[in-house]
């Protein structure tokens, strides 16, 4: 690697510091990109105020998975409610979680859906864990409520699951 390379890395790294933040990924996730299922998670999750919603798109980092949705709860009982509104507005839709993690302790819930997974902490365990600085190589998108209301969120989930109703 060249010096003014090194030296240009080594800076990024360094003003992230300086501000308190990490470097992040250089290239945002595309919602387009985004399989129905991962729309329908974030869109429950948000019914449920979730909070600081997160997606990092893993292919091409991890071979495990596909996606990561990382989410917020005040409490014990919203991140509760965050995980099962997840599941059950899947579930309904034909998609089973394979196996649902930490559920009555509340810190850390882990939905598995194989090819996604779906993280809901509270917030030390989410500030402690930074899944966002340990996946940086990955895509990533901060879902905000305008992006959840926009026409790619809403319309290909809603035309999807027209599709599945007929």
């Amino acid at each position: 690697m060249s010096q003014n390379l090194k030296e240009k890395v080594l800076s990024s790294v360094a003003q992230a510091a300086n501000t308190g933040r990490r470097a992040s990924a250089s290239e945002p996730a595309n919602p387009a990109d985004f399989d129905e299922r991962i729309r329908w998670a974030l869109h429950a999750a948000a019914e449920k105020k979730a909070i600081d919603l997160t997606v990092l798109d893993l292919r091409g980092v991890a071979t495990f998975t596909d996606f990561f949705i990382i989410s917020t709860g005040a409490n014990k009982r919203q991140m509760q409610a965050i995980a099962d509104e997840i599941v059950d507005q899947l579930k309904g839709r034909g998609t089973r979680a394979a196996r649902v993690e930490g559920y009555q302790g509340a810190e850390w819930i882990l939905v598995d859906y194989g090819d996604f997974i779906v993280h809901v902490f509270d917030e030390k365990s989410r500030r402690f864990f930074d899944l966002e600085y340990l996946w940086r190589e990955a895509k990533r998108l901060n879902v905000t409520p305008e992006l959840l209301e926009s026409e790619i969120l809403i319309s290909n989930s809603a035309a999807q699951s027209s599709l599945k109703e007929e």
